[in-house]
């Protein structure tokens, strides 16, 4: 079946897939994922939970398993909003290839071409829905595991659960980067409406972007404490 696409749009959707799965890698499984702002956040999901372990008063811990249930829930949200733009395209077919042929550069897509191009899009989003919904499901189970925390923490069975926490904990933020990741590429993906010259310039700015923020922002910065004052800013 011919899609109506050119060499270049096989290569620019390869250079797509290869700078997500790269990125994927380098985030997560090869070395330079210990470097990462995210791996570099589980070690002090840890220290939050060991400090839950050893409080009886866990409210201000309740607050922040709130807070990130709450924003595991709104992106759902959002990615199901998306979802629904996606539909939308699809029924307004006709007007957006017209809209493509009267664009003074990129080349007007077939019709089949679009349409192939709107369900990436919307995989792309139904991704990201099911991350973010299983994201805020584990976050669930994290509170139901901190709270199932003995309050006699420092006992070994405190331990115990508090190590379980936190690894539940870990791999629900872990899928919550994973949707957020999604979002983030579909904004390149958004290119190949244009062009495949543009998908490929828009998946470049967004892998620059996505790889300054994971490893060398000034996000980074604060965890190393470069920006932390020399003296106590509480003296005058």
């Amino acid at each position: 079946m011919d899609l109506g696409f050119t060499i270049i749009d096989y290569l620019g959707l390869a250079f797509f897939l290869a700078a997500w799965t790269g990125y994927h890698l380098a985030a997560e499984k090869l070395g330079t994922a210990t470097h990462g702002l995210n791996e570099r956040m589980a070690l002090y999901r840890r220290a939050w939970i060991e400090q839950t372990r050893l409080r009886e008063n866990r409210i201000f811990d309740s607050t922040i398993m709130a807070s990130l249930q709450n924003g595991a829930a709104f992106f759902a949200s959002t990615a199901l909003f998306a979802i629904a733009g996606v539909l939308a395209m699809l029924q307004a077919t006709d007007a957006a290839l017209s809209v493509f042929a009267d664009l003074p550069f990129g080349i007007a897509p077939t019709r089949l071409a679009y349409e192939v191009k709107v369900g990436g899009l919307g995989v792309i989003f139904v991704y990201a829905f099911f991350k973010f919904a299983w994201s805020y499901r584990l976050f669930n189970y994290t509170a139901i595991l901190m709270g199932a925390i003995p309050v006699d923490g420092r006992s070994r069975e405190g331990e115990i659960a508090a190590a379980r926490a936190t690894r539940m904990n870990i791999v629900a933020g872990r899928h919550f980067n994973r949707g957020q990741r999604a979002f983030f590429f579909a904004l390149g993906y958004l290119g190949w409406f244009i062009s495949a010259w543009v998908l490929i310039a828009a998946t470049a700015a967004v892998l620059i972007v996505m790889w300054r923020r994971q490893f060398v922002s000034d996000a980074i910065s604060a965890l190393d404490g470069k920006d932390e004052p020399d003296h106590d800013p509480s003296e005058p």
